[in-house]
């Protein structure tokens, strides 16, 4: 799969990118508790501060996963399930006017491409990952 000279690499370096990221956005969940769980309750997510965390674990486990190689199925699958959910629970642009509009369905948007990044992911899961750990294949 990964045969053409440097897709190993580019490889790599799509996961640590893509994985990165969400797993950084999740940290960010854990530091920015409070913030969070305020905005998810105007949203109406039930147990916010609750939501806030294990969304939080969520990402930096399916994050992580992508980036080392460890049980990549699961975590794509989970991240691409919570990136579509959050987008239509959480960004829900339809709702809001003026320049909130604009920000939710930045959001909306980002969390749809996401969804299908980590898709792809879920797809070549079953393969061997080079420079990877590939535990739970």
């Amino acid at each position: 799969m990964f045969e053409a000279p440097g897709a190993d690499v580019l490889f790599v370096l799509a996961r640590v990118l893509f994985g990165g990221v969400l797993a950084f956005t999740g940290l960010n969940h854990f530091l920015n508790v409070e913030e969070m769980a305020g905005y998810a309750e105007f949203k109406g997510i039930p147990a916010p501060t609750a939501s806030v965390l294990l969304s939080g674990l969520l990402l930096v486990f399916g994050g992580v996963s992508i980036v080392l190689g460890i049980f990549s199925a699961v975590g794509a699958a989970g991240l691409a399930v919570f990136l579509a959910v959050s987008a239509i629970t959480m960004h829900d642009f339809w709702n809001a006017d003026g320049a909130d509009a604009q920000d939710e369905f930045n959001s909306f948007l980002k969390n749809i491409y996401g969804s299908g990044g980590a898709l792809l992911f879920l797809v070549v899961s079953n393969a061997h990952w080079p420079y990877a750990l590939n535990v739970g294949l």
